[in-house]
């Protein structure tokens, strides 16, 4: 099979979480033999944050940890797409795009046929700016790709598109596995970044009262922190140590003892159903997580046995200080949580999803190569 993407960026993950999932769809694609092709602009914001702040060095870096990952960079002011997809059997493209290349697309889905396409998104937009998410045309699209059940129904419901799947982000258990004889630099690590606004409360009742409380040292990882944010970091006894690539995460993780997660408010009060990357990556790692509270209605986790809920500062400081301080507690958080991650929720486990949906459009979708599919 012949996949083309057009995705914001698979080289820079500057505050761009959809690169994790997307790196690690192409490379479970590309080693059961399919074709891919991603397409990124040049000027993305991401793409430019990460240049404006750290240089090439991270680009570079990028393509040694992923040598098999490549993208074609183009100019969105002169960017023809009917090259792009003229020998694809199957087109993703991410809510992320320019609202014109969408329509492009569309457009030649419907003139020339010859591929499938399919619109994936990844986002709380849906909920939070509906009149922006109608703005795109998906008349000609086959159908859309929703990282949660409520999402998918949204589009449904308002008649944006006439075929619809659930298709959850998860772990790139390539990258993402544990690290054995890390020595151990601090107590609890956050990775994330601030959010906007959307969580500045919450990580201070989850994250940093609790830390301060109990005299914990260790990390903060991220970008977009204003002044007010680095100096609570500080005050909880935090380093706040600003943007970190993620394939980096794995040994950020080995060398603490927990971590826990904070969604935005959206997904805790509009979406529920949707945890986002992060708590799929970090159980892969092996870390014991605590999570601020997420209705989790689709059942991708067993909460009390995956991970912890707290459900307020007290709570966080408690479940913080039992694993902390209990070796089997923590045991079986991570055991558990591994068990979860390599049965159900692995990127080979998504690109099985992807290609169903593939072959319910009636594409091609046989594999040259046999690899073992979940590790």
């Amino acid at each position: 099979m012949r996949v083309a993407f057009f995705y914001h960026s698979l080289a820079s993950d500057w505050n761009h979480g959809n690169a994790h999932f997307l790196r690690g769809v192409v490379a479970e694609l590309l080693a059961r033999g399919h074709e891919v092709h991603v397409w990124e602009p040049r000027d993305g914001w991401s793409r430019q944050n990460l240049l404006a702040e750290h240089g090439q060095v991270p680009l570079d870096e990028f393509q040694r940890a992923f040598p098999h990952l490549r993208s074609e960079l183009y100019d969105p002011r002169r960017f023809d797409p009917a090259p792009a997809v003229a020998a694809a059997d199957l087109v993703l493209v991410h809510e992320w795009n320019d609202r014109e290349l969408v329509r492009r697309l569309g457009a030649l889905r419907r003139r020339r046929g010859g591929f499938r396409l399919l619109f994936h998104d990844t986002h709380h937009r849906s909920v939070t700016a509906p009149r922006s998410m109608a703005a795109y045309d998906l008349r000609h699209y086959d159908g859309v790709l929703a990282y949660g059940k409520v999402i998918r129904d949204l589009y449904l419901e308002r008649g944006w598109t006439k075929r619809a799947w659930t298709w959850h982000e998860a772990a790139d258990v390539r990258v993402f596995r544990p690290v054995i004889g890390r020595e151990r630099q601090g107590d609890v690590v956050w990775i994330g970044n601030w959010g906007d606004g959307e969580r500045t409360a919450e990580l201070r009742r989850f994250l940093l009262r609790p830390a301060r409380r109990l005299g914990l040292t260790g990390s903060v990882f991220g970008v977009r922190y204003p002044t007010t944010g680095r100096r609570a970091v500080r005050r909880a006894g935090l380093a706040y140590r600003g943007w970190i690539a993620n394939h980096r995460v794995p040994l950020v993780f080995a060398e603490h003892g927990v971590t826990v997660h904070v969604p935005r408010r959206p997904y805790t009060r509009a979406l529920p159903g949707i945890p986002t990357i992060r708590p799929f990556e970090a159980l892969a790692c092996g870390i014991p997580l605590i999570s601020a509270p997420w209705d989790d209605t689709e059942g991708l986790f067993t909460p009390g046995r995956d991970y912890l809920v707290a459900r307020d500062s007290d709570e966080t400081a408690a479940h913080l200080e039992a694993v902390l301080g209990d070796p089997r507690l923590a045991k079986r958080l991570v055991q558990h949580g591994l068990r979860t991650i390599n049965a159900r929720h692995t990127c080979a486990h998504r690109v099985d999803e992807l290609l169903a949906v593939a072959a319910q459009l009636d594409v091609p979708v046989e594999e040259e190569v046999a690899v073992e599919r979940h590790a």
